[in-house]
């Protein structure tokens, strides 16, 4: 077992607590007046998708969760869990609506990407940086509009409603930030 220091914390590490893997969303390191320092987390049980906060001492070690991704296809949802399968052994794997949190917003049928294994056991998954999404329903485009215009709500062909420029029209293919949620830029339309 690794243990890392709390100095070596960043977001998106994996660490394992009293038998649970929980992921560091958030953390910040604060110097007490005569105290030592602390660094305050925030973590994400990746197996059940509740988030938790939690104080250690700086300095203090804990025990880094050894994940594996594997690369994977994501065929579909099935009303109740997001079926993957492994490109590999044709293996199929689920993941809960909890497990994945928000990330449901940027799956498309037949995508590849990385999930992360714990134990051999299917915990989580990790988008790409952007991803390309049809925009579903959104106001009509004025003729005339342009990039520095304002903004309109737009949703996704995955139920997401992201704002996007005025130019934007149904149908239109758009590139989104899976970090932020944010439209980047329009890929074609």
């Amino acid at each position: 077992m690794e243990l890392i220091a709390t100095n070596d914390f960043h977001n998106g590490l994996t660490i394992e607590l009293d038998g649970q893997v929980y992921e560091i969303v958030k953390y910040q390191h604060s110097k007490m007046g005569r105290g030592g320092a602390l660094v305050k987390t925030k973590l994400r049980n990746v197996e059940e998708g509740y988030r938790v906060e939690k104080t250690f001492r700086a300095g203090e070690k804990v025990a880094r969760a050894r994940v594996e991704d594997r690369d994977m296809q994501f065929l579909y949802w099935d009303g109740e869990d997001y079926i993957f399968m492994d490109n590999e052994t044709y293996d199929q794997i689920s993941l809960s609506k909890e497990q994945l949190g928000d990330k449901v917003n940027y799956l498309k049928e037949n995508m590849i990407l990385a999930v992360s294994m714990y134990k051999k056991r299917p915990i989580d998954i990790v988008l790409p940086t952007f991803v390309e999404l049809e925009v579903s329903k959104t106001q009509p485009g004025i003729k005339g509009d342009t990039v520095s215009g304002g903004s309109k709500p737009a949703t996704i062909e995955t139920g997401l409603v992201v704002q996007v420029p005025l130019f934007i029209s149904e149908e239109d293919i758009i590139k989104i930030d899976t970090r932020t949620g944010e439209y980047m830029e329009r890929v074609s339309g």
